[in-house]
């Protein structure tokens, strides 16, 4: 799989360094609400009624849209703490979830003085769609994709070595994560959070482009009745698992159905790519699974950690199960910010003459 050189044009949001006001004014007038049927980028959201107050987006928080030459925008959000960040966390969601998916998330870490950046995929979220149909998650290939985490990383977040970046992956995001890291981005750490191993591959009658944006067997249309995260048994919470499902039921441009043949496909050339360069990892990586999960994505030196009992969604399980993911996810941000330069070591005064 190749990737494209990183050159895109950009909705730039200057993230924790802008006040919330400037930040939300600057996203109204780049990205108003747009109609349903529209395959453009959709940057803000309404809460849903009767939502608990963990599930809103946390203190700080903006949108932005970033834009790879040749792709549709993608939308990102970013949460900055109440003091000085000391490190950045750039969260690549699963197929299906959205930002708004893991503002419980973005909260805790924000808690920790951690800046958070939530970067939806090409089709997916608010991000602009590729297909006629808006709930199809539909592409031809995650190029676009990974060249957008690397764009996030250089060009609008601006990590330091005294605040360093980690990224973190989960499911189909743990796989992107993984490309990007392999074809040249360099984090302070990765954590690739139960990476999908078992989504079934694209048929092999997949072959041309009308075909390629059918929707793929087992996957059908978003529907109003479900089935939400719980349902489908992804999670052991039912109120967590009923997050994702409740701001699309209040924000029709965030629903997804079932993908396209094309993107399993896709997905599937993602993951075959990703395994054979794996050993192109030479960064900090844990692996957090569901215990007895298939491993499929197991760089060389990198941590695995079987979470007993989690289901899928490892963000949205039960307090006994996600306690424990975010406690890991917080160690690793934390000896990452551990290993980074002081500012005195970066200081290197001049000889006086």
């Amino acid at each position: 799989m190749d990737i494209p050189k990183l050159r895109l044009t950009r909705t730039r949001l200057a993230g924790a360094a802008l006040g919330v006001t400037a930040l939300v004014a600057i996203v109204a007038l780049l990205a108003p609400p747009i109609s349903p049927d529209d395959r453009g980028p959709f940057a803000d959201s309404r809460p849903p009624p009767g939502l608990a107050e963990r599930f809103y987006p946390p203190d700080n928080w903006a949108w932005g849209l970033i834009r790879v030459r040749g792709a549709p925008a993608q939308r990102y959000g970013v949460a900055a703490p109440s003091e000085v960040a000391l490190a950045d966390v750039l969260i690549l969601p699963d197929y299906g979830e959205t930002a708004e998916t893991w503002f419980e998330t973005a909260r805790d870490l924000t808690a920790d003085a951690y800046a958070v950046w939530v970067l939806e995929g090409v089709g997916q979220g608010g991000s602009g769609r590729l297909a006629s149909r808006r709930d199809l998650g539909h592409l031809q290939s995650f190029d676009a994709d990974v060249t957008a985490v690397r764009a996030m990383a250089e060009q609008v977040i601006h990590s330091e070595p005294r605040r360093p970046l980690v990224i973190l992956g989960e499911g189909v995001g743990a796989f992107v994560a993984a490309r990007a890291v392999e074809t040249g981005e360099r984090p302070a750490a990765l954590i690739l959070s139960a990476p999908d191993c078992v989504m079934a591959p694209a048929p092999p009658s997949a072959g041309t482009s009308e075909s390629g944006e059918a929707r793929a067997p087992g996957g059908g249309p978003w529907r109003r009745d479900g089935p939400d995260d719980f349902s489908a048994r992804r999670t052991h919470d039912a109120w967590r698992g009923a997050v994702t499902h409740a701001w699309q039921l209040a924000n029709p441009d965030l629903r997804l159905g079932g993908p396209s043949l094309d993107w399993r496909k896709a997905f599937l050339a993602l993951r075959r790519a990703t395994g054979a360069d794996v050993g192109g990892i030479r960064v900090p990586t844990l692996v957090l699974e569901a215990a007895g999960a298939p491993p499929c994505l197991d760089p060389p030196g990198a941590r695995l950690q079987d979470l007993a009992g989690a289901r899928p969604s490892l963000e949205l399980d039960d307090a006994a199960r996600s306690a424990p993911w975010l406690d890991t996810v917080r160690k690793v941000v934390a000896d990452a910010r551990a290993s980074a330069p002081s500012a005195t070591a970066l200081f290197k005064p001049t000889a006086r003459r």
